[in-house]
């Protein structure tokens, strides 16, 4: 190789090159190592997927037996917040120094952070082992690349429903198997992730045994100085900013600041600021950058995606944290059984992405069932805003809609904002696909969180003082009676001049009313952002002839890989 340093002519030129080499137009089967990769990425996905869905469903399990239920919130949201920080930023940094040690130093990390929730002894402790297991999920964005990549581009909607085949897979198990476990014991929650780790580290050493892809000619052809000018530092500092400080205010509106607040207003205009530094800096000054523009060049689906993508993620973190806390609060007392209707969701999904891995492979239609999807999520919204105390039965089945959907959803995009991508930019649009998903999230959970906090106190004060003023209860003794009431302290309200059995029962009708009106709000909101998405799916444009037999990255070296070696160093 010349020992002459690279200039940007000769960064850009291998860019050009990469996209156009032998590389990119190769067309093969699977091999036995294409099996046992793909093999690997769908275990590591699942088990990423055990711990999203733990922290959320198992959060409250977590604070009763070490404490900080105040704080029980964080665990699924760092999750999102590390993700949208670092699933770009690794996802650039592979093209240049290859995929496979990102994957598997992450996955080990992830390995680390799950036995460090299932050995807490605080709630802080718990975070911080979150914060690790999710550094594990943050190269989510490059097994969704290796999955697509390693497969012909006929078989990308398949590759990527199978993700989300597996996804569902996990999002099953972790529920009966997690609530199975809180079932037989308070502490069954440290079963839950000691399995999840055993999980994340067999994921990791079956990818690093059998991914060992011949290298690509960015990794060979730059020095680290090179690979590391490339990279789009000005971004990552405006994203983490921006993402922080934009979570940290809306963390804190309701909880227990009003917006009026200095504290709120000046830290989300500062989050704002950042973000907006950011689309800035992308669309006029680093247009090789982290929103790589040629991603965005063939056609809109790109970033139509992002923007779908986007609300799914907010949909899926907003139904992962609430419909568990509605189901026991509403209708549902057994944690398995509790288990039992969250699993329905992703049952669902699992029949959708095989489902649309069929479809979309065999038709190559990637926007009508794009469409289906957020229908689904709109349906369900809907139907779950219009529920009412007596409709156990009925919810119990609603979700099935939300699985549906979110099935669907997650492979196409996927699969339509990678088809935008030349074969060198591939890893940088999953990663900007997964990053802008968690952002969704990062700001489902503080936007709902305020809109259910800010209902829930002005109505259950209303909905109580309505149930029980007319039986007889004194309007002086009426605060009392909430506190004890809405603390659980039986003790307390016995002792209140007057109080009887049916102001009691009448009193917790009231208490439930205001909770459903909370989550009713939740799902107005969340149906409305599905229902934007709706719309917009349908300017999707079906690239039929982009799926063709074309593999972008063959697990062997191929004929020509020589030629556009010593090409590039000349």
């Amino acid at each position: 190789m010349s020992s002459e340093k690279p200039t940007n002519e000769h960064i850009s030129r291998i860019d050009q090159n990469q996209d156009q080499s032998p590389d990119s137009v190769r067309s093969h089967g699977l091999t036995v190592s294409g099996f046992a990769v793909y093999s690997a990425v769908v275990l590591i996905a699942f088990s990423g997927l055990m711990n999203v869905i733990g922290a959320g469903a198992f959060g409250k399990y977590i604070a009763i037996s070490v404490g900080g239920s105040s704080e029980s919130t964080w665990l699924s949201q760092v999750t999102a917040i590390v993700v949208t920080l670092l699933g770009p930023p690794i996802a650039q940094a592979a093209d240049y120094w290859g995929r496979k040690w990102f994957v598997v130093l992450t996955t080990i990390l992830g390995f680390v952070g799950c036995i460090v929730v299932s050995r807490s002894t605080s709630m802080g402790m718990a975070i911080t082992g979150e914060v690790l297991a999710a550094l594990g999920y943050s190269s989510q964005a490059l097994l969704n690349a290796i999955a697509s990549e390693i497969v012909p581009r006929r078989w990308r909607p398949a590759a990527q429903g199978i993700m989300s085949l597996t996804s569902g897979l996990g999002a099953a198990f972790s529920l009966l198997f997690g609530f199975a476990m809180v079932s037989d014991s308070s502490e069954g929650w440290r079963v839950f992730w000691y399995v999840d780790s055993g999980l994340i580290l067999s994921g990791a050493i079956l990818f690093a045994f059998f991914y060992n892809p011949p290298p690509r000619e960015s990794q060979q052809a730059l020095t680290t100085k090179a690979k590391l000018r490339k990279l789009d530092w000005m971004a990552f500092v405006l994203l983490a900013s921006g993402i922080i400080l934009l979570n940290l205010s809306l963390t804190w509106y309701d909880n227990p600041y009003p917006w009026s607040n200095a504290r709120v207003a000046s830290t989300f205009a500062l989050g704002a600021a950042f973000l907006i530094a950011l689309a800035g800096h992308q669309v006029f000054l680093k247009k090789d950058g982290l929103f790589n523009h040629n991603i965005f060049k063939n056609n809109r689906n790109c970033a139509l995606a992002l923007f779908c993508i986007f609300v799914e993620g907010l949909f899926f973190f907003s139904f992962n944290n609430f419909f568990p806390i509605e189901m026991a609060i509403l209708y549902e007392s057994g944690d398995f059984k509790l288990g039992l209707r969250m699993s329905i969701t992703y049952f669902a999904a699992i029949f959708s992405a095989i489902a649309v891995s069929i479809y979309s492979s065999w038709t190559k239609d990637i926007r009508n069932p794009t469409i289906l999807a957020y229908v689904l999520l709109v349906i369900y919204s809907v139907l779950m805003a219009t529920a009412t105390l007596g409709s156990s039965k009925a919810v119990f089945a609603y979700p099935a809609f939300a699985g549906l959907g979110l099935g669907i959803a997650v492979a196409n995009i996927t699969t339509a904002a990678q088809l935008c991508a030349p074969p060198s930019l591939i890893a940088i649009t999953s990663g900007l696909v997964a990053g802008i998903r968690s952002f969704g999230g990062s700001i489902a959970l503080p936007i709902f969180n305020s809109i259910f906090n800010s209902t829930i106190t002005k109505q259950i004060p209303a909905e109580i003082a309505a149930a029980v003023l007319p039986l007889g209860l004194s309007p002086d003794d009426l605060g009392r009676f909430i506190v004890a009431l809405t603390s659980q302290d039986q003790q307390a309200l016995e002792i209140i001049p007057g109080v009887t059995t049916s102001m009691i029962d009448a009193g917790h009708q009231g208490l439930a009313t205001a909770y459903l009106l909370g989550f009713r709000y939740v799902w107005i909101a969340a149906g409305a952002f599905a229902f934007v998405a709706a719309v917009g799916s349908c300017f999707f444009v079906n690239t039929r002839d982009d799926l063709n037999m074309q593999i972008d990255a063959p697990l062997q070296p191929q004929h020509g890989d020589d030629e556009s070696m010593k090409a590039i160093e000349t």
